[in-house]
């Protein structure tokens, strides 16, 4: 039994029969059979099936079927171009081919054939050039030209790219988001970053501007990359900046969360000034952030300039950025350099304001060195420079220089805390001298509490009450033998003493059990 196989013109005038009775789902139905074939409905069966619906009331299958006519005609000639420009031929027939295709150009057109022929850069070129020949007055060139510079936006076909964009400013048409979107993702992943900051040049100047993240996005791809050129850093944020834009102070937050997390904050104070060269008016706050981040990285030297210049010029950074400074000196192997910062420091600054830094230098300076030679320092500051240290800093120099054994320079630095209306420390002295001090520290200690009045009884009593639980009755007596007349005979302290001679034969009479 032989087969019989149907053609296109047994379809198409299955598909009249199908119309003029009435009979949609079968009709729709053979023209699902055509498309799977490859048929297309001729023009002649397009017009009797329409006469047919319409007449027959059924308007949206009428309508349905000229869709259907157009897109198949739209596909059909789709299809044909591609394979025209997948062709051996050269360019120049295949414009001609092109040419005597003999079919409308329109945006879907355009859309469907860029993105068929979108991995072969240089065929997308051939039809873009046909289009702008061909193309009537109604095309969408907006359209045209997103989907072009979608395709060729690529290493191998840049000079082509720059080209369309070109041609979008003298029509101008502006980039669509989703284009630029894809293209600059596209650039940075294959490390074309003079051809990012160009296209955010191009787009800045359209109507869909990029917005203030990809500002960032892009300024933070270009700090990290392995060969910083800061001279594209400055370009991104002039081109930002003449849109209309302000660069906020956040913006540098971001650019030093990515130098951190490519472990170049040393490069801060750089990337700040190719910022400040496009137009960023840093403020003090983001000198400051700056100073830090070169600290952090021991970059020292440059943040030292760094805020030098800044400081000079104007700004007011806040005592913290000093004090970041001169603990990274004095932690590391440069504490001379940590001294020799006060000077520079209290040109632009009052001695009550740098409390912070003085107290992280004598922490250095009695690491590196020793508590004396801290004192030398704090000393010279406060004398010479009406320094004004923390009430915390006097009190960790007294420890120190007792613990080293310097008791005179620790009653000095009793007698600056004075000068500086700081009441006087004195809980160390004690216990040093209740458990190995002699009678002479005592009265150093309590000369040092001395103005114009004794020391309170209280002081004196203190010291007596430790000598004897010390065991130090002799010491004691010493230190009472000497004690002003107005001690010796006030009634705390000789009831004290009387209570420890009653004591002391108490103890003696004990028996030995």
């Amino acid at each position: 039994m032989l087969r019989t196989v149907l053609n296109s013109k047994c379809f198409n005038s299955m598909l009249q029969l199908a119309a003029a009775n009435s009979d949609a789902a079968h009709f729709w139905s053979l023209v699902s059979s055509m498309r799977s074939k490859g048929y297309g409905i001729s023009k002649t069966t397009l017009q009797a099936a329409t006469e047919s619906f319409r007449s027959n009331g059924m308007s949206k299958d009428a309508d349905m079927i000229q869709k259907a006519f157009s897109a198949h005609a739209r596909n059909a000639a789709v299809a044909e171009a591609c394979k025209i420009l997948r062709s051996d031929a050269d360019e120049i027939s295949k414009l001609d081919k092109l040419n005597e295709l003999g079919v409308e150009v329109t945006d879907e057109m355009v859309a469907l054939v860029v993105e068929k022929v979108g991995q072969f850069p240089r065929q997308a070129m051939v039809f873009f050039y046909w289009v702008e020949q061909s193309a009537g007055a109604g095309i969408n060139w907006g359209k045209v030209y997103n989907a072009m510079a979608k395709i060729i936006g690529r290493e191998d076909c840049i000079e082509e790219f720059r080209e369309v964009l070109r041609k979008m400013s003298s029509k101008e048409v502006g980039m669509d988001k989703e284009v630029y979107v894809i293209l600059i993702d596209r650039f940075l992943k294959r490390k074309m970053f003079e051809d990012a900051v160009d296209l955010f040049r191009f787009a800045m100047g359209g109507t869909e501007k990029p917005s203030a993240q990809d500002f960032v996005f892009l300024l933070k791809k270009l700090v990290v990359r392995d060969d910083m050129d800061l001279k594209l850093v400055m370009s991104v944020v002039r081109i930002y900046q003449k849109a209309g834009n302000e660069v906020k102070s956040s913006v540098f937050d971001a650019v030093i969360k990515s130098l951190r997390s490519v472990e170049r904050l040393g490069e801060s104070g750089r990337v700040l000034k190719a910022m400040e060269d496009g137009g960023f008016a840093p403020d003090s706050t983001v000198h400051g952030k700056a100073v830090l981040a070169m600290c952090d990285a021991g970059n020292l030297e440059t943040a030292h300039k760094h805020l030098a210049r800044v400081e000079k010029s104007g700004h007011n950074l806040d005592p913290l950025v000093w004090s970041a400074l001169v603990q990274k000196y004095s932690l590391g192997d440069d504490v001379d350099m940590a001294v020799s910062c006060f000077p520079e420091m209290l040109e632009r600054r009052s001695g009550n304001q740098v409390g912070s830094a003085l107290e992280v230098l004598v922490y250095g300076l009695c690491r590196k060195k020793e508590a004396k030679e801290a004192f030398k320092v704090l000393k010279d500051l406060v004398l010479k420079k009406d320094v004004v240290p923390w009430q915390s800093t006097y009190k960790y120099l007294i420890h120190k220089l007792i613990r080293q054994g310097h008791l005179k320079e620790a009653f000095d630095v009793l007698g600056l805390m004075k000068s500086n209306g700081f009441p006087p420390y004195i809980h160390p002295f004690i216990t040093h001298i209740l458990k190995s001090g002699t009678v002479d520290d005592a009265l150093d200690l309590l000369n040092a509490m001395s103005s114009k009045e004794s020391p309170s009884i209280t002081v004196y009593t203190r010291l007596f009450q430790g000598l004897f639980k010390e065991g130090r009755h002799e010491i004691a007596q010493q230190l009472l033998s000497v004690s002003p007349g107005s001690v010796r005979n006030h009634a705390d302290v000789l009831d004290l003493f009387y209570k420890m001679k009653i004591e002391e034969p108490a103890a003696a009479a004990a028996p030995v059990l």
